[in-house]
């Protein structure tokens, strides 16, 4: 009933356990609390927050358009509803190096596990299209310097999010995955990856976990959790994965509404209102209510 049974502190401490396991996990999207909900019933490891999903749901594409602001609030919002860790996309950083360290240090009250900054110029661009462009690596190392000197939390995860891929090739990509983590990086994330290979190649050049992004319509194949468990990756998410699905289902049901003048052949495929209120824990709060209000007003004359 109401939000996560546990701290942020013991998520973030479960994160550590989970990406030294040897075994990849398996992060998929959120879109809002209640997909997180069910993220977490399904049994995957974590939960992951797309910053393409965020400035999506706002009607904005995936430019750097969010604040700080809206990042955290609707981040927190998603992570105080599982007892999953939460790893979110933090852009650039929101500015300078003084900006990401106060992102991080926001992003930890908001009850995250973790955080991955990129090295893209401000305003950024969706890591899977093309004319991307990277910053130096003097101001790449400072926003993870930045970003790990400022958390509280020693267990707040920072990932280095590195697009140098798409412009200086596979090599450039293992010498600043290595810088990276010299600056203070917890774990890697190598966008727009080609291949297996690719991947291999990252996992030989780091000692810490690395994370694949499998979203559709990318770069990458959609390669399955054995392929890359068995190349090195120790994480990988499905960022948009369930908005897409989310969208896709309701545009086709609002164009049968409007053939059809009624939603009644695609009733079979909507969640039921058991389901929902399943979902919701319904149960659990009637149960509050009927013991706190189930008491008799004794009789004042």
């Amino acid at each position: 009933m109401l939000y996560s049974k546990i701290t942020a502190e013991q998520k973030r401490i479960y994160l550590r356990k989970i990406l030294a396991s040897g075994t990849i996990q398996q992060f998929p999207g959120a879109f809002n609390p209640l997909s997180a909900r069910l993220i977490e019933e399904k049994g995957f490891a974590g939960v992951y927050i797309s910053g393409a999903v965020l400035a999506n749901d706002l009607g904005l594409p995936d430019i750097g358009l969010t604040t700080l602001t809206e990042v955290a609030t609707r981040a927190g919002q998603i992570a105080r509803m599982t007892d999953l860790p939460c790893i979110v996309d933090a852009d650039t950083g929101f500015g300078e190096p003084m900006n990401v360290a106060r992102s991080v240090q926001e992003l930890e009250n908001a009850g995250l596990a973790g955080c991955h900054i990129e090295d893209q110029f401000n305003p950024k661009r969706c890591g899977h299209l093309d004319g991307k462009n990277v910053v130096d690596l003097d101001t790449a190392t400072k926003r993870i310097r930045a970003a790990a000197d400022a958390r509280r939390d020693p267990n707040f995860l920072i990932m280095a999010r590195t697009d140098i891929r798409a412009v200086d090739g596979l090599q450039a990509v293992k010498d600043r995955a290595r810088a990276l983590v010299d600056a203070g990086a917890d774990a890697i994330f190598p966008e727009a990856l080609r291949d297996l290979h690719e991947f291999r190649a990252i996992r030989d050049a780091v000692d810490v976990p690395i994370l694949a992004n499998m979203t559709e319509f990318g770069k990458s194949d959609l390669f399955t959790v054995e392929q890359l468990q068995a190349v090195g990756v120790n994480m990988v998410i499905y960022p948009v994965t369930l908005l897409r699905s989310a969208m896709g289902a309701a545009e086709r049901v609002l164009d049968t509404l409007k053939s059809l003048g009624t939603q009644q052949v695609r009733v079979p495929e909507m969640l039921t209102r058991a389901r929902l209120y399943d979902l919701v824990d319904y149960e659990a709060y009637n149960k509050f209510d009927s013991g706190i209000f189930n008491f008799q007003i004794s009789d004042m004359h």
